[in-house]
Order: C-alpha cells, then sequence, then structure tokens
C-alpha cells in the first residue's frame, strides 16, 4: 500500500500529472527560496503542483524587456542573467541568478511589462507559473506577498551598495567585490575551488570597466595563485585573499 502511494499521480497545470517524488523534489526547491519561505509542508505542495517545469538552452531567452509579463521563474538548475538595454543600445548586466533565485513577475499590476531581460548562461531549467496563479497564491498565503516586500528591499541595497562600490573604489576592489558576491550567488564547487560561470566580458560588463582591464587582473590574479582564470568561468581558489586586494593594478 505504501508503495502504491508512493507512486500515486497527482494532478499539475493543465492536466499534466506529478509523481509523488517529483513532487518532493519540487518542494525541496520550493523550500530553499526566499520567495515561499515561511510557508508550510502543505502550503510548499499546493504551490509545487500549480508550477511547470521548463527546460532552457545556453543563452535562450525566459523573456524580454518590453514584452508583457506572464510567468514568474524559480530556477531549478543553472544560472540566468538579468539585463537592460538602456536608450543607445548598450546592455548592462544588473543581476546574475542561481539555483532558487526567482526572475520575473514580482511587480504589479499583471498587465504590466518586463524592465529588463533574462537569458540562460547555461543549459538551465526553472519552475514556471503564471503571473495570475502567482496573485491567487498571494490572496491565499499572504506570507509570499511580505517575501517578495523583503526579496524587492534586499535587491535594492544590492544596487545601492554596487553603485557605491563604481563611484568610489577603483577598478581591481570593484573585480574583486563582484566576484565574492557571485561566489555566493552562483558558485559551484567545483576541483581546486569555486567556479563562477561567466565570461570575462560578462564581468566587464557588470563592474563598468573593459574586458582588456578585467582579462589583465584576471591574469595577475591568476599569477598569484587564488583565481584561475577560463574562457568562460573564473575557478577562486582562495576567496580570503580576494577579500584582501588592494585598489593596486
Amino acid at each position: 500500500m505504501a508503495t502504491a502511494i508512493l507512486h500515486t499521480l497527482r494532478q499539475g497545470p493543465a492536466g499534466t500529472t506529478l509523481t509523488a517524488a517529483n513532487l518532493a523534489e519540487r518542494v525541496v526547491l520550493i523550500r530553499t527560496s526566499p520567495l515561499f519561505s515561511g510557508l508550510s509542508q502543505d502550503q510548499c505542495e499546493d504551490v509545487a503542483r500549480q508550477a511547470r517545469p521548463k527546460a532552457f538552452a545556453r543563452n535562450e531567452m525566459l523573456f524580454m524587456q518590453g514584452h508583457p509579463v506572464h510567468n514568474l521563474a524559480l530556477i531549478r538548475s543553472g544560472s540566468v542573467k538579468i539585463t537592460q538595454l538602456g536608450p543607445n543600445g548598450n546592455e548592462v548586466i544588473l543581476w546574475i541568478y542561481g539555483v532558487g533565485n526567482v526572475a520575473g513577475g514580482l511587480s504589479e499590476p499583471v498587465s504590466s511589462h518586463h524592465r529588463c531581460s533574462a537569458r540562460a548562461m547555461e543549459q538551465s531549467t526553472a519552475l514556471l507559473w503564471e503571473y495570475s496563479v502567482i496573485q491567487e497564491l498571494m490572496l491565499k498565503y499572504p506570507q509570499i506577498r511580505k517575501n517578495i516586500s523583503q526579496i524587492l528591499f534586499s535587491r535594492l541595497n544590492e544596487l545601492e551598495e554596487r553603485f557605491r562600490e563604481v563611484a568610489t573604489e577603483k577598478v581591481a576592489k570593484r573585480v574583486a567585490l563582484a566576484l565574492l558576491r557571485l561566489l555566493k550567488h552562483i558558485g559551484k564547487k567545483v576541483h581546486g575551488g569555486v567556479e563562477i560561470s561567466l565570461s570575462r566580458e560578462e564581468l566587464a560588463q557588470m563592474t563598468g570597466t573593459t574586458l582588456f582591464t578585467t582579462s589583465r587582473l584576471l591574469s595577475k590574479w591568476g599569477e598569484m595563485g587564488f583565481v584561475l582564470p577560463r574562457r568562460e568561468s573564473v575557478v577562486v581558489s582562495d576567496p580570503y585573499r580576494l577579500e584582501l586586494v588592494s585598489d593596486d593594478l
């Protein structure tokens, strides 16, 4: 009987079904996300049943700036960069998100348009909720609305901190601080340290510097032995030494 219950199929959105094991895997992810912090096990299961999974290829768009908001995405694997185009067509990287972070659909009203774009930096997967579903869940579980406010507040604080760094710190310190921040968001343990999957161009864009300067810094730190630059990633082998980086190139 227990085995039969374990494999019972549960109804999902649009007539899809979930096995108990798949539901449990979703709930584990949902309970680690700040968006659903404070919800009970039963509430998380309810939220999980209303999501649909989606895979994204490297460089595939999750949503585009100027397009209507349709979904909220919870990153299940991989990483996603959030970018914005300026009036002159230049692209700026605002955020890079990893597993457990949410992208899109955090503002109101439902008819609003995306103010930025989201692109998968590697093969990634996400759980998606229709924006109308998220609205219903916020009414049903007010804690979600409180969590959204806290997420937006935290992001604003980080933006303010990064603005201060651009205004007051020299390039070497800015790049070091950006890498330390990214370690927390998208760092993956590998042999020899923690890997951050992003290109030198993306790192330069995030820190308001040039590709040449970023490449020179990473090469110097590589020679010093606490960073290993790769073509599409950076491996940090000693975060403590990165914290001690001076303003000198």
